[in-house]
């Protein structure tokens, strides 16, 4: 379903004449470098193309003849179509023996280049260039004053360009070349039919069911440097069935590999329809096009830098389209939607969640989300949350690397599901609270916390918990809300009688309060009685009295554990309550 849904989406962005997606046995690729040769082959110089984005060096993107997979120790016999990297194109570095016979297997490829081919000008240079003038070509590239910027960038890719023109591989006789070899190779495919199927690996694709080529490797697509393979079985791995290996054993024509994983990476480079979060790579698209589409990513990601407000628009966008019935759910509500979470697994890449519904569904499941994170805030809080900002809050030190593993997919896959939140998600809140002592229960912390409650409290109505409200509810009958709301009161008395306290109870007693309130709790009522007597303002100490009446009022005694779902609430009390303190009087 996975395979069938990426090859429908590249054939949709085929059929659009405006769309960019690269044509069969092409590829989008970025190159970093020029080597500028005339008609002769003489080398003019090495064109630096590469683009800064942010703080990296980029390079630039080009539609190019279809790279191939290279592993194993021979991974330096194959070469790809008048492009590559350094070590093929000039056999640099020099010192590294694997360079060599990179650049002998480049060289080798370039005189079994064909005919049709060899006369095209551009090739016919690129020829000229090794052949007639190898000493003064190579050398004087070696010698130029940019290959030390060559060896220095990552995997440098580069191919060859006539002064003037476009690059060699991007030509039009380059393109026809490749086109026309596609199409012999089809025609003989219906030729031969399948009467010679294990000599000519000839079947029936397992996505689409036409007759083809069967792919023995399928191409990469990177999630990152590590992980480059959705689909692969490994050569004599035991995974072999009636001696048939590699992608023999689940057979995919070419034509589908070729469609599924130029649809994927397209996704992948993507800036509208791709979402990383830690590990997890979400990637989405509509069976149609769609302005949710692109949309999508604007419900989960931080705001732009340079335009804060759109993302806020896009959110209101949707709670608008869900109240009025227009809109996502009007116009596009029937349009099928398909969501795609991958995560690194070695080599290959691991499918964290694979999501096929509607745009009408999706909508009313992420417009839920952000009714579960709807909490009281101080002025200066965003009205809405990102992924990231979220996970980020719960992480050590509030550090993007120590997001834990695994959490940023099991949260996407709950908020488009429409399933309770990862119980690991609470956890981790919590012990982040316990540890900063600085913060404990941040605004985006306590959102967390309600909208796990809440879900959970919805999923599972058996428990009958009351759901938490969108702020101070002094009638909710959970023990650990009131306790957190009497935590809460009591710091405030404290530093009311002592203004400009470094350090308050919250600092040094919140863990064991939340966690064991019979042990701390008494002494710090005791406490509250000598901050009270200090305070000038009788009236604020009579008003505190009744305030921690009412709020003792609700409590029978003091528990001696509060379990994890009570310790939230006494995080959402404890958050009300200081709320409620500084909030204006209606």
């Amino acid at each position: 379903m996975i395979l069938q849904a990426l090859k429908e989406y590249y054939d949709r962005k085929a059929s659009d004449i405006e769309s960019d997606i690269a044509p069969p046995g092409f590829e989008e690729k970025a190159l970093q470098f020029l080597i500028v040769i005339d008609n002769e082959g003489k080398f003019l110089n090495i064109e630096d193309i590469r683009e800064r984005v942010g703080r990296r060096l980029v390079g630039r993107n080009f539609i190019l003849p279809r790279s191939k997979g290279r592993s194993g120790s021979r991974s330096y016999a194959t070469t790809f179509l008048l492009w590559d990297h350094i070590g093929y194109l000039l056999g640099l570095p020099a010192n590294d023996e694997k360079s060599g016979k990179q650049h002998n297997t480049w060289l080798a490829a370039l005189e079994a280049l064909p005919a049709e081919l060899r006369n095209d000008q551009g090739v016919a240079a690129v020829l000229k260039f090794y052949k007639q003038n190898r000493h003064e070509g190579v050398d004087r590239a070696i010698l130029s004053p940019q290959i030390q910027e060559c060896l220095q960038a990552t995997q440098a890719n580069m191919t060859f360009r006539l002064d003037g023109n476009v690059p060699v591989p991007c030509t039009e006789a380059v393109r026809e070349f490749v086109t026309k070899s596609i199409e012999k190779n089809n025609l003989e495919t219906q030729v031969d039919g399948d009467d010679n199927n294990e000599t000519n690996k000839i079947g029936y694709c397992l996505v689409t069911g036409e007759q083809g080529i069967i792919a023995r490797t399928h191409n990469r697509t990177p999630i990152n440097k590590d992980t480059k393979c959705l689909v692969g079985i490994q050569k004599n791995s035991g995974y072999d069935s009636y001696g048939k290996e590699q992608g023999y054993n689940a057979p995919i024509i070419t034509a589908t590999e070729f469609a599924y994983v130029t649809g994927l990476n397209t996704l992948l480079k993507s800036s509208t329809q791709r979402l990383q979060i830690g590990d997890s790579t979400t990637v989405f698209w509509s069976k149609r096009a769609s302005s949710f589409e692109s949309d999508f990513a604007h419900f989960f990601k931080e705001p732009e830098i340079d335009n804060p407000d759109a993302r806020a628009e896009k959110v209101r966008a949707l709670f608008e389209a869900v109240n009025s019935g227009t809109g996502y759910l009007d116009d596009e509500g029937d349009n099928g939607f398909y969501i795609l979470g991958l995560s690194p697994n070695a080599a290959r890449i691991a499918v964290r969640f694979w999501h096929d519904g509607t745009i009408a569904e999706y909508a009313l499941r992420i417009r839920q989300y952000f009714d579960d994170f709807n909490i009281i805030k101080p002025p200066h809080e965003p009205d809405y949350y990102s992924v990231w900002r979220i996970l980020v809050n719960i992480a050590i030190q509030d550090k993007s690397e120590n997001i834990p593993p695994n959490l940023a997919g099991e949260f996407m896959r709950s908020i488009i599901a429409g399933t309770p939140y990862p119980a690991t998600l609470l956890q981790a809140a919590l012990r982040r609270i316990r540890s900063d002592s600085q913060n404990r229960v941040k605004p985006v912390r306590a959102a967390l916390i309600k909208a796990y409650l809440n879900r959970h409290a919805r999923t599972y109505p058996q428990y009958l918990q009351k759901e938490v409200d969108f702020s101070l509810d002094s009638s909710q009958p959970s023990i650990g809300y009131q306790l957190g709301r009497l935590f809460a009161t009591l710091e405030k008395i404290q530093e009311e009688a002592n203004p400009g306290i470094n350090a308050t109870i919250r600092d040094r007693y919140y863990g064991a309060a939340c966690t064991t309130p019979v042990t701390v709790f008494t002494a710090l009522l005791r406490l509250k009685n000598h901050h009270l007597a200090k305070l000038s303002n009788r009236g604020r100490a009579v008003n505190f009295e009744r305030l921690l009446g009412e709020i003792i009022g609700r409590l029978n005694d003091f528990p001696a554990h509060l379990d994890l779902h009570e310790q939230g609430r006494f995080a959402i009390g404890y958050y009300h309550q200081r709320q409620d303190f500084f909030s204006k009087n209606k």
